[in-house]
């Protein structure tokens, strides 16, 4: 299999097209084997905008036809229906329509085996939406393109990792369906992604649901009906699991070495720690895939689209971590 890492253009209106070519274009990843799936003319009238010295654009019609070079960006040119009419900040359609294409081309090359790994820019779920795409997020999208069933969303960072049992659902909804199948579920796809990416004898806490975790039952019987007796179903499975834990304590435990991942309830309780302790360096995973897919954990960034002020640190880890899992 190629060692190769193809990179997802996401929404060509929002940061994307600027973040991939600041990452591929300077510092330690300029000439690395990574395959743009994007539009070319897109990546070109950002260039226009001179937001780095240097950058040469190849179109390519395979990836097997990729050199890689310092300064060179190879692109499988996947074209807007209308390029000229992309406007910069802006919800379109044709800009969610690309970003579902360039997912869908990129996962084809990976389940054949051209790419060794997925590294995707943000989309826009309203622009996707627009387009007749109805998925929450990338996670979702990857999960269907692929057929896989068990699959959670991570978030990694160098001290502090994140899985979450529920991601784009009500706070409502999460409550209504939350159970000891999928509470056991991400506590084995953790093991096994933590296990995948060097971690030889995981440690994984599970966050309670409840303020204190329950407090026994004073605040909530979640912890002790479901959450509780999936920790002790895994353990008994050899699981090094503890938990359910305080949420507003094991992040911060895990920040400091005590555990190697923790198990978020919902969303908001994984990313905001997250987030706070490593906005522009953290990077999204999906668990649970046939194969590696990393993103920068941030957003299209409509305000700032085009302009030069982006940052890209979180894009460029995100595509350095999947070269790393994948050479592991």
């Amino acid at each position: 299999m190629t060692n190769i890492i193809a990179v997802t253009m996401g929404d060509p209106a929002g940061i994307g097209p600027e973040i991939i070519i600041k990452s591929l274009t300077e510092g330690a990843l300029s000439g690395s084997p990574v395959v743009v799936v994007g539009c070319a003319r897109t990546l070109q009238r950002v260039l226009k905008q001179g937001i780095v010295e240097q950058a040469n654009i190849r179109v390519i019609d395979k990836v097997s036809d990729a050199q890689f070079s310092p300064k060179v960006i190879n692109v499988l040119d996947e074209p807007l229906a209308d390029p000229d009419a992309l406007k910069p900040g802006i919800v379109q359609a044709q800009a969610g329509d690309l970003a579902y294409r360039c997912v869908k081309r990129a996962t084809l090359l990976a389940m054949a085996g051209e790419v060794k790994a997925i590294a995707t820019a943000p989309l826009n779920k309203e622009a996707l939406h627009l387009a007749g795409h109805h998925y929450p997020g990338h996670t979702e999208l990857l999960a269907h393109l692929t057929g896989s069933k068990d699959y959670a969303m991570v978030l990694y960072t160098d001290k502090l990792k994140v899985i979450h049992i529920t991601t784009h659902i009500a706070l409502r909804k999460f409550l209504d369906t939350l159970n000891q199948d999928r509470i056991k579920t991400v506590i084995g796809i953790a093991d096994t992604f933590l296990k995948r990416v060097g971690f030889s004898a995981p440690r994984i806490a599970v966050a309670g649901v409840n303020p204190h975790a329950g407090e026994n039952g004073l605040f909530g019987d979640e912890e002790i009906t479901l959450v509780g007796p999936a920790v002790e179903a895994m353990k008994a499975q050899g699981i090094n699991v503890t938990g359910p834990c305080p949420p507003d304590t094991v992040f911060m435990q895990c920040h400091e070495g005590m555990y190697d991942m923790v198990v978020a309830m919902y969303h908001d309780q994984g990313h905001i720690p997250l987030k706070l302790l490593g906005f522009y360096d953290g990077v999204n995973i999906t668990a649970g895939l046939p194969f590696i897919r990393t993103s920068a954990d941030h957003g299209t960034a409509f305000d700032i689209a085009w302009t030069g002020k982006a940052k890209s640190e979180s894009m460029t880890v995100s595509i350095q971590l999947a070269m790393q899992i994948t050479r592991e």
